[in-house]
């Protein structure tokens, strides 16, 4: 099972230098774990890129139906988080030495918390958290 953050996530919707990398690794791949946290901040930037220009109005609903379509498909699998995963990400980050985002930990402790040790990211700092916790992480494109 790969875990697959935010970063990474939204170039599959949204074309970006790394997309064409991301989807060749998507493919090989049995399971790519999708948390609400992922579905939750893919859609606040989505509509942040509207408000902002980067998408139009008719982009930006195209992005809802083009996430939802491809949740359905495999290797996708999608999974809600339970609220301890909030105790989780403050325990790991009171004995980390590196310091990441606060929607980034909570990336990593739903990680934790799902039992899922690989890490898709195109974050460095969150990329060397998830290091520190004993993940792997893979970043196509950059690796």
């Amino acid at each position: 099972m790969t875990y697959i953050d935010t970063s990474s996530f939204i170039k599959l919707l949204l074309v970006e230098p790394e997309s064409e990398e991301i989807e060749k690794v998507i493919r090989i791949l049995d399971v790519v774990v999708v948390t609400s946290l992922t579905r939750l901040e893919a859609r606040v930037q989505a509509r942040g890129f509207v408000a902002g220009g980067r998408l139009d109005s008719r982009a930006g609903n195209r992005f809802e139906i083009d996430m939802k379509e491809l949740l359905n498909e495999a290797p996708f699998q999608t999974f809600k988080l339970e609220g301890s995963i909030f105790e989780t990400a403050i325990r790991q980050q009171e004995t980390s030495i590196v310091h990441c985002r606060s929607l980034d930990r909570l990336h990593l402790a739903a990680m934790e918390e799902l039992g899922v040790r690989r890490l898709m990211t195109h974050d460095g700092r969150q990329a060397e958290a998830a290091r520190e916790l004993g993940y792997e992480v893979v970043m196509p494109g950059v690796d």
